[in-house]
C-alpha cells in the first residue's frame, strides 16, 4: 500500500476484501493535516512571483485602466486574499520571507544595501525537495547567493533586465538569451516541465523581473495605452503635513523620477547608448525602441513644460510604461495556465499568483515602495487549487508573504518546521470561523536609496501605529476607517489615547512573539517611551 505523509492512496492489485473495503469510502476523500484532498498524488505547485506589480492595475482588484486576464483567471477559479500582505516591503527581503516562512531579522536579509542571504538556512523548498519533489528555480532570485535546495535552477543576473536577458546556470556560467525578458523567463520554465521527472510531483517557481523599474515593455505593447489620460490620485500633491518621515523621503515622481533611466527621454544618442539596458538591445530592437520613444521626447521639447504640468506629463508617461509592461507579465501568466491544461496537470496543481510587494502608483506623489503605507504594503495574492478551493473564492483575512511556505508545505503533506513564523492559510480556506490572526508585525530596514527611514509597527482592520527610527525619530498614528489614504498623522492628538494604548500593548506582543529583538529594544529606549504616556 502506498501512502504519503499520512495520506492514503488508491490501492489496486490487493485481494478483494481491501478493494471493497476502499469502494464504501465516498469518494476517496480523506483528511491529509486537517485538509481535505483527492486520494491522488500530492499536489503540483507552481509559484509565480512578479516585481513590483500593484494590486492597483490588475483588473480582478478592481483597476479601472487595464484588463489583466490572465491573472485574473487563478482568482476566478481560487480564491482571491483582499487583504494580503508584506513584513517588509522591499524585493529580496520579500523573496527570502517568503521561501523561509521567516520574518527578515530571523532569515537575516533585512535590506538589499546590506545583507546577503545565507542558502544554508533551511527553506520550504528544501523541504519539498527531501520528500521527494523535483524543485526548480527559474527567472528572478534577487538573492546574492546562488539558490540551495532546487533539484535545478537557471536564475536572472541581479534584478534582471527586459532585453536579451542574462542567466546563471546550474555550473556557474552564464548564458544570454534574445528576446523579452518576461516571455524568455516563460519560455525557460516550460522548456524545464518537458524535461521534469514525471514520476515525481513538481514545484516549480517563477521570479518575473517585471514590473520593476525601469518599466520597459514588450515592442509589441509600446504604445498600447497611449490614448489613455490618467486622472491623478486623490493625494497626489500630497504635502506630508504632520509626518516628519515623509517629509525627508527621495521618491517623487517630480523630483527622483529620471527623465533617461525612468522615463526613457534622451538628449541625445550618446547619452541614450550609456544605459546598459539599451547598449544590450539588438539592432532590431533598438530600432523600435528609437521609433516609438525618439517622437515621445521631441513632442515633449516642444511643449516647454515646467513646474507642475511638467509633474503630471511624467505621471503619464510613467503610467503608460507600466500598465505596457504589465500586459506582458499578464500575458505569460496565462500561457503558464494554459501549459498546464494542455499537458493534462491543471487538475492536480497548486498556481499562486503575488508581487514580491505592492507599489505606489501616484499616491502621495511617489513610485517604489518600502512603506508600512497601505499601496507599498499590501500586494495581489491569488491562489488556485482545484478540489480544495471553491471557483471565485474572496478572501478577507490578513494573509502574509510569511505563510506561503508553511501553507505549500502542508498541501504537499510535509510537516512544517517549527521555526517557521508564518501560517498555513489552508484550514482556514476550509473553516471560515478558524480564528486568524488580528494584526500584521511589519519592520523595514533599509536607511538609503530613496531615503525612506526605517520603521516598524502593526496593521489592525482599522488602525496603523508605527515608530519610524534612525533617519527620523517619530510615530504616526492612522485611523484607516475615517482616512483611507493615510494623511492625517492622529499621533498625539485629543481622544486617541486609550487606542494608542491598546495598539501599543499588542505592538509588544507581536514583537515579543516574533523576537524582534532590535524593534524591542527601540521601544525601551529613551527616545520611545510608551506612547500612551505622551498625551
Amino acid at each position: 500500500m502506498k501512502t504519503e505523509k499520512g495520506c492514503a492512496h488508491s490501492i489496486t492489485g490487493y485481494v478483494n476484501a481491501v478493494n471493497m473495503f476502499f469502494k464504501k469510502l465516498p469518494l476517496f476523500f480523506f483528511f491529509c493535516n486537517g485538509v481535505f484532498a483527492y486520494a491522488q498524488e500530492r499536489p503540483n505547485i507552481l509559484l509565480i512571483i512578479s516585481d513590483d506589480h500593484s494590486y492597483q492595475t490588475i483588473s480582478s482588484y478592481g483597476s479601472k485602466f487595464i484588463e489583466t486576464p490572465g491573472i485574473d483567471r487563478i482568482a476566478r477559479e481560487g480564491v482571491r486574499f483582499v487583504r494580503g500582505y508584506v513584513t517588509n516591503s522591499i524585493c529580496g527581503p520579500s523573496r527570502a520571507v517568503i521561501i523561509t516562512g521567516k520574518y527578515s531579522h530571523k532569515n537575516g536579509f533585512t535590506d538589499n544595501e546590506n545583507s546577503t542571504f545565507d542558502g544554508s538556512q533551511n527553506t520550504f523548498i528544501k523541504e519539498l525537495t527531501k520528500s521527494g519533489y523535483q524543485t526548480a528555480m527559474i527567472g528572478k532570485w534577487h538573492l546574492k547567493t546562488l539558490p540551495q535546495g532546487f533539484s535545478y535552477f537557471k536564475i536572472l543576473v541581479g534584478m534582471g533586465q527586459y532585453y536579451n536577458p542574462d542567466f546563471i546556470l546550474m555550473d556557474g556560467s552564464r548564458e544570454r538569451m534574445e528576446g523579452y525578458g518576461t516571455t524568455v523567463v516563460e519560455d525557460v520554465a516550460e522548456d524545464w516541465l518537458n524535461r521534469r521527472d514525471t514520476t515525481k510531483p513538481f514545484c516549480l517557481i517563477i521570479g518575473q523581473k517585471g514590473v520593476h523599474r525601469t518599466w520597459i515593455p514588450d515592442i509589441q505593447d509600446f504604445g498600447k495605452f497611449d490614448q489613455i489620460e490618467f486622472p491623478l490620485p486623490q493625494n497626489f500633491y500630497d504635502d506630508y503635513e504632520g509626518r516628519k518621515a515623509a517629509q525627508v523621503q527621495d521618491m517623487t515622481i517630480s523630483k527622483t523620477m529620471l527623465p533617461g533611466y525612468d522615463l526613457k527621454m534622451f538628449e541625445s544618442e550618446e547619452l541614450k547608448e550609456k544605459w546598459a539596458y539599451i547598449k544590450r538591445m539588438t539592432p532590431e530592437q533598438k530600432a523600435k525602441f528609437d521609433a516609438y520613444y525618439d517622437p515621445i521626447y521631441e513632442d515633449l521639447k516642444a511643449k516647454n513644460l515646467s513646474g507642475n504640468a511638467l509633474t503630471e506629463w511624467k505621471y503619464q508617461r510613467y503610467m503608460r510604461d507600466y500598465l505596457s509592461t504589465v500586459l506582458s507579465l499578464d500575458r505569460n501568466v496565462a500561457r503558464t495556465l494554459d501549459y498546464l491544461e494542455q499537458h493534462d496537470l491543471a487538475k492536480n496543481t497548486i498556481v499562486i499568483y503575488m508581487s514580491d510587494q505592492g507599489f505606489f502608483m501616484g499616491e502621495h506623489g511617489w513610485f517604489d515602495k518600502r512603506w508600512i503605507y497601505e499601496e507599498s504594503m499590501r500586494t495581489p495574492i491569488m491562489m488556485r487549487y482545484p478540489g480544495v478551493i471553491a471557483p471565485g473564492t474572496v478572501n478577507r483575512d490578513f494573509i502574509l508573504n510569511l505563510d506561503i511556505a508553511p501553507t505549500l508545505l502542508e498541501a504537499a503533506g510535509v510537516s512544517i518546521p517549527p521555526d517557521m513564523q508564518g501560517s498555513s492559510f489552508l484550514s482556514k480556506l476550509q473553516n471560515k470561523k478558524m480564528v486568524w490572526r488580528d494584526a500584521i508585525f511589519y519592520h523595514y530596514y533599509e536607511n538609503g536609496e530613496h531615503k525612506v527611514s526605517p520603521h516598524f509597527g502593526i496593521k489592525t482592520k482599522r488602525y496603523k501605529l508605527i515608530r519610524f527610527y534612525k533617519r527620523v525619530e517619530s510615530w504616526e498614528l492612522y485611523d484607516l476607517k475615517k482616512d483611507p489614504y493615510e494623511m492625517n498623522n492622529i499621533f498625539g492628538k485629543n481622544g486617541t489615547k486609550k487606542r494608542t494604548a491598546r495598539l501599543y500593548r499588542r505592538l509588544q506582543e507581536l514583537i515579543g512573539h516574533f523576537e524582534d529583538n532590535d524593534a524591542m529594544e527601540i521601544l525601551r529606549s529613551k527616545l520611545s517611551p510608551d506612547p500612551s504616556q505622551m498625551h
